[in-house]
């Protein structure tokens, strides 16, 4: 039986190379990268090259911006660690692809989505971290979007923390065990 860990955290809090260094030691040195992002523009194109470079040889990258799942068990037949880079965007691209503005049926929609995710994980011999980006902690947003945005990646996150063994945050570069926390209350 698979294992899901989540990382989160604020943007550029090190979680995806926390992350990444935990999947490499869970993985005996090797580990499977599944890209959720998309290049549309220059500047995703950078940033993408960045984690790239980040990573060497001992990295396989499957793509997969929609149906992840496939890849998450195609990558658990080689690989005995795989991250999953990550959740935020994945979410966002079931948003833009949706053309839904009945919200039960995209709330509903979404948890489908994520529950194929945290099946998968857990029918494989692989442990999966899911990186994602802790959206909630600042104002509402102004428009519609961006607070449906806000409450999908809030749920997709609460959906994977609850199935997760471990669930890390990632604040400054340091990353802190909640569920070992919690354990304490």
């Amino acid at each position: 039986m698979g294992k899901i860990i989540l990382v989160t955290g604020g943007a550029r809090s090190g979680k995806s190379s926390f992350a990444e260094r935990l999947a490499l030691k869970l993985g005996g040195g090797r580990a499977a990268y599944i890209a959720t992002a998309q290049i549309f523009d220059d500047e995703m194109a950078y940033r993408i090259k960045i984690h790239q470079k980040r990573r060497g040889t001992n990295w396989t990258t499957y793509e997969a911006p929609f149906n992840a799942e496939e890849m998450i068990s195609m990558a658990a037949e080689d690989f005995g660690a795989i991250l999953f880079d990550c959740v935020t965007i994945y979410v966002s691209n079931f948003l833009c692809a949706a053309d839904l503005d009945d919200e039960a049926e995209l709330y509903k929609n979404l948890r489908e989505l994520i529950q194929r995710l945290i099946d998968a994980a857990l029918s494989s011999d692989a442990v999966i971290i899911f990186v994602s980006n802790e959206v909630g902690g600042g104002i509402v947003p102004e428009n519609k979007l961006a607070r449906r945005f806000r409450d999908l990646a809030g749920l997709a996150n609460q959906m994977l923390a609850a199935n997760a063994d471990k669930v890390f945050l990632a604040v400054a570069g340091v990353a802190v065990d909640l569920k070992k926390l919690e354990e304490t209350l």
